[in-house]
């Protein structure tokens, strides 16, 4: 394991396994760019083989900050904070790194089911804000889960802002995107997978609810939830505890207790 250049182990970033062109159910192209920025996202994106990066622009303590992780003979266009500043968007924190890639190719949704009961499925049901969907991408990367699933045409687009949130985890961590989310749930069930909604009117808690098996955890929006059609393709409901004072949490921060109980079941 190497060190990154502020003495912290750097984990070898893995590609993503099983990951094929054109996803099942996918809406969109494995085409078009994407803009990233960051030091966590530039550097995972760096690390990925999977990427093909199209340019780096840096300033010299952005690109130290990378700990020589460029790739031999990589092109770097070196420029100033404030020139870093007019390719992203405003008061994006670039730290020094903007990084133009191509987006990340489709996979198919059976290629990630591995049945693993320590590996959760992370499925979000019109979860649209970026900050949000990355945030999560973070927390399911750091717990182990097997993959994100989403609804392509209700969730947000692979981009700087997701990637900055995500810290490196849209890298690592499988996401597939479906047209039809209730048909791609039938799909999680008959790979094996308990499929539990939050949800928080359900009787049942989480800890209740967890089964030792594969399990899928699915979340709605914050707000309206869960869509009716989703709830009814979901194999239990269950809410996290939380205090009356409280009416719910940002989905970002259930997901992550969320993944926690799922880690720890049996264990304490």
């Amino acid at each position: 394991m190497s060190k990154r250049s502020d003495g912290a182990p750097k984990r070898a970033l893995r590609g993503r396994a099983g990951r094929m062109q054109g996803g099942r159910g996918s809406g969109r192209a494995s085409t078009g760019a994407v803009r990233l920025w960051g030091r966590h996202a530039v550097e995972a994106a760096l690390m990925n083989p999977e990427r093909n990066h199209r340019k780096l622009w840096a300033t010299r303590e952005g690109a130290e900050s990378l700990g020589g992780e460029l790739p031999p003979d990589f092109a770097v266009e070196w420029a100033s904070g404030a020139d870093l500043a007019r390719l992203v968007a405003r008061d994006a924190p670039h730290q020094g790194l903007v990084l133009d890639c191509d987006m990340l190719p489709d996979i198919y949704l059976s290629d990630v089911l591995d049945g693993d009961p320590a590996r959760p499925l992370v499925v979000l049901d019109q979860v649209t804000d970026p900050h949000n969907v990355g945030a999560i991408m973070r927390s399911a990367a750091a717990f182990g889960a097997c993959a994100l699933l989403t609804q392509d045409r209700h969730s947000p687009p692979e981009s700087g802002t997701l990637a900055k949130s995500a810290s490196g985890a849209l890298e690592i961590l499988p996401w597939v995107r479906v047209v039809n989310l209730a048909r791609a749930l039938d799909e999680v069930a008959e790979a094996g997978y308990w499929r539990i909604g939050l949800a928080g009117e359900a009787e049942a808690t989480l800890a209740q609810a967890l089964p030792a098996g594969p399990v899928a955890l699915v979340l709605g929006a914050e707000g309206d939830g869960m869509r009716h059609n989703i709830g009814q393709h979901c194999d239990a409901l269950a809410r996290l505890p939380i205090s009356e004072a409280m009416e719910s949490l940002n989905v970002s921060n259930a997901a992550a207790i969320a993944l926690y109980a799922a880690s720890i079941r049996g264990g304490e």
